[in-house]
């Protein structure tokens, strides 16, 4: 295994453990290279369905479980059986948004209640390996608080940048209450990102989403989905998009899994923006090559609220791949299809209700069949932003006069 530059044109190949996290030569972001696998996939297939019979904590871990597609070597694994989330099927939620075949796929189940969990698991595993005494990011509040737990049980010092007042308090809480160093921002997480890459050295290892590492844990969503699916893709994934680090993962993982020959077909790939943060969703509709940032992003879900997503060009050869598309839906659309998941018992926290409010639209606009087999990804639990469930319910109520029968 070996990073290489993403910029097909340039190409450049570093070593696995190179803590670059861009090309020296482009300026292009970098990406881990799986080695060649030289098992069959029914072979492959078997022995990850009985690793959950194990009590090894990699087979505990739903990520480390698929390792023959992550990157190895390693001595000890930083873990907290992280992975492992439930395909839940949508009931009141499928009626109301057109569809006959919905599941969810719940990221908010793992062990800081989002789906960052995934990437650090792996992120900090190599932080230990390559030796670094402190990590830090940049976040809009969820990725503060997975690196402070994974750091802790790795006993590593964290350091998070956070937009000051526009971080959940109950996202802000995790991250103090795991022994975080925080430091506030003014402005958005777009200037906080600006600022920890300016002040980052070699005493601080970078584990947002542009470090490849990260995106290897989240890419192992695919693997579970799939397996959950008997390896029978469906006909769509919808994913939140804000810094755009899980639909790049999941794009790299699906490209990965077809030319092993796990999957016949490609499911396509549906990156949802909210509408005051939608650089993405704008350029994909204009047609544009290069992707312009929202200068003042603004939405309630403020896990996306991102006006500048790093990861854009991988995220855009995903969607490209897999013949998906990138959209994106206003705040009242969130709030109104945020409420009707909690209705249907599952609940989530705001950015991943875009996912259901994409869905209802597009059967609206006969865009998406009633019919198709649709997966969509639920990013963070419910419980990560209670203000906005409390402030919604001050309001008059998202689902009034809605049959969900």
């Amino acid at each position: 295994m070996h990073l290489r530059c993403i910029n097909t044109d340039c190409a450049a190949t570093l070593d696995l453990h190179d803590r670059s996290l861009s090309c020296a030569i482009c300026g292009e972001l970098l990406e881990v290279v799986v080695g060649p696998v030289n098992t069959t996939p029914a072979e492959l297939k078997y022995t990850w369905l009985q690793r959950r019979c194990s009590y090894d904590p990699r087979d505990v871990s739903g990520v480390w479980r698929f390792r023959e597609f992550l990157p190895g070597g390693y001595s000890e694994i930083v873990t907290m059986g992280e992975g492992n989330n439930p395909l839940i099927e949508g009931r009141k939620t499928a009626h109301w948004a057109g569809l006959r075949n919905l599941r969810f796929k719940h990221l908010g189940w793992n062990p800081t209640a989002c789906f960052k969990d995934l990437g650090m698991t792996v992120g900090l595993t190599e932080a230990v390996f390559i030796g670094a005494k402190v990590v830090g990011c940049a976040s809009t509040g969820n990725t503060s608080g997975s690196l402070a737990a994974y750091a802790a049980r790795a006993g590593l010092r964290a350091k998070v940048y956070l937009p000051a007042g526009q971080v959940s308090m109950n996202k802000l809480a995790q991250a103090m209450d795991f022994g975080a160093e925080i430091v506030h921002v003014a402005g958005s997480f777009d200037r906080a990102l600006e600022r920890i890459l300016h002040e980052a050295n070699d005493d601080l290892y970078f584990l947002n989403s542009i470090n490849p590492f990260r995106l290897e844990g989240q890419k192992t969503v695919m693997f579970e989905l799939l397996e959950q699916l008997s390896w029978q893709a469906p006909d769509y994934i919808i994913v939140p998009g804000g810094n755009l680090g899980n639909s790049s993962a999941f794009g790299k993982a699906l490209a990965e899994l077809h030319a092993t020959g796990f999957l016949p077909k490609l499911p396509r790939l549906i990156v949802v923006q909210a509408g005051g943060a939608n650089p993405l969703a704008r350029m994909w509709r204009s047609g544009a090559t290069e992707l312009e940032p929202v200068e003042s992003p603004e939405t309630a879900a403020t896990a996306i609220r991102i006006g500048n997503p790093r990861s854009w060009k991988k995220a855009l050869r995903a969607v490209r791949d897999t013949n998906g598309f990138v959209m994106d839906v206003t705040d009242e659309e969130i709030a109104e299809a945020k409420a009707m998941i909690g209705r249907d018992g599952i609940g989530c926290e705001p950015a991943s209700a875009t996912t259901l409010a994409a869905l209802r639209k597009l059967t609206e606009q006969r865009k998406i069949d009633r019919d198709a087999v649709v997966v969509a990804i639920l990013t963070g639990h419910a419980l990560k932003d209670t203000d906005y469930i409390l402030k919604s319910q001050l309001r008059e109520p998202a689902l009034q006069g809605v049959c969900c029968a």
